[in-house]
């Protein structure tokens, strides 16, 4: 086989993305785009060509854009939630392509609220980025970690110059080597806050080269866990930290659950083993499964999935022998406004919860952390029955010839 040259290969045409006017997120250029893609590919996308969404909104959430992807929307419930934020019954809607899953939620969803609801608490609510700053040598990074705290309130002004929304909490430094690792804590309202908190963060890092010594500095260490799993995400202030608990009598164990509380604990004190065995970080049946279709629903940044996932579920045996089954989300980055909380079908699900708009995150976090649960004791009793495999094949087996 004859060999290309890099040289030859930087010559040979390549075909590119149509470059529109302003992006081309007009409705016509749109469709030029997607055309142009389907000339390219000899594979007409009808169905990515049909959307609702006006497509000029999508500026600042997606670049070259050719449609729009469409997910099922499921609703399970009613999910009784006993808040400080969330009070009262809710329908939440879940957008997936695996079966069995809303139904599946749906079950720990009627264990929940037959048994009078989930009681849930916030108790952090914060978004965290942490710069690393090279220094010549040990003792000079020492130094400088040390200097940090008196300068705070010129950090804080130097940051929240650039936001109105966001407040700078503290910062903290890590020694590494000859590097610091700053850490930077916020508030960042209803926003998911990452854009938010990486600018003012720059700003701040600014005043540090220009007055705290630093030579040089890069945005990301890596330290902050954002879009990816470690176990700092267990201390919380990655996100929002939510707590949701409800007692299930065993009369609705059985009669919902199809087991008894302690055939669930018994189950519970066995994976927990493996995942002490696998090095896992926390312990949860299908956090993620909840997660991800009530983030794709909502217009939340799927990929926080990665972090928020990493959660803590506990089932426990009540001396009047109920269960108690609880479930803590250290890490769960959520918002209800930016980003694509207000595009089409996702606003619409935020407000059917009550959720959209200013004011609304610490609600919705709390409903997340009552689905969480009903998942949780929905997969407990399906494992512990012997009902797992059954209810999947079901369910969630997409069977082409039932179509013809």
């Amino acid at each position: 086989m004859k060999s290309t040259s890099a040289a030859t290969a930087l010559r040979e045409p390549i075909s590119l993305v149509p470059r529109l006017k302003n992006q081309g997120y007009a409705r016509d250029l749109v469709d030029r785009r997607r055309r142009w893609l389907e000339e390219r590919s000899q594979q007409k996308l009808p169905h990515v060509g049909r959307f609702s969404i006006a497509s000029e909104a999508w500026r600042g959430n997606i670049e070259n854009p050719i449609g729009a992807a469409q997910v099922p929307l499921g609703i399970a419930g009613p999910l009784r939630v006993c808040g400080e934020h969330a009070r009262g019954d809710v329908y939440v809607p879940l957008a997936t392509t695996e079966g069995a899953l809303v139904r599946s939620y749906e079950r720990g969803m009627v264990a929940i609220t037959r048994s009078g609801g989930a009681t849930v608490r916030m108790e952090i609510d914060s978004n965290r980025i942490s710069p690393v700053f090279p220094f010549e040598d040990v003792a000079t990074a020492s130094a400088f970690a040390r200097r940090l705290p008196g300068w705070l309130e010129d950090l804080r002004r130097a940051a929240e110059s650039t936001t109105r929304h966001g407040k700078l909490l503290r910062v903290t430094g890590l020694l590494l080597g000859r590097e610091v690792i700053v850490d930077f804590e916020y508030h960042t309202a209803d926003a998911q806050g990452m854009n938010m908190i990486s600018v003012a963060t720059d700003a701040a890092c600014r005043w540090l080269v220009e007055h705290g010594g630093a030579r040089s500095y890069a945005i990301f260490s890596g330290y902050n866990s954002e879009k990816r799993a470690s176990g700092s995400l267990l201390r919380g202030g990655k996100g929002k930290t939510v707590v949701a608990g409800a007692e299930i009598p065993k009369v609705l164990t059985r009669a919902v659950l199809h087991a008894t509380p302690e055939e669930l604990v018994d189950l519970w004190h066995h994976t927990v083993l493996g995942h002490l065995r696998t090095g896992a970080l926390g312990y949860n049946g299908h956090v993620a499964n909840g997660l991800t279709a009530f983030f794709v629903a909502t217009g939340q940044d799927v990929a926080n999935v990665v972090n928020s996932s990493v959660a803590i579920t506990n089932f426990e045996l009540t001396p009047g022998g109920d269960l108690y089954a609880s479930v803590t989300l250290p890490s769960l980055s959520v918002a209800t406004v930016g980003g694509g909380t207000g595009l089409g079908t996702s606003r619409e699900c935020l407000e059917m919860l009550g959720c959209f708009g200013a004011g609304g995150a610490p609600r919705l976090a709390e409903i997340i952390a009552a689905t969480v649960l009903a998942g949780e004791l929905s997969m407990g009793g399906a494992i512990a029955s012997g009902e797992f495999v059954a209810a999947h094949d079901g369910l969630g087996r997409n069977r082409p010839e039932a179509l013809s």
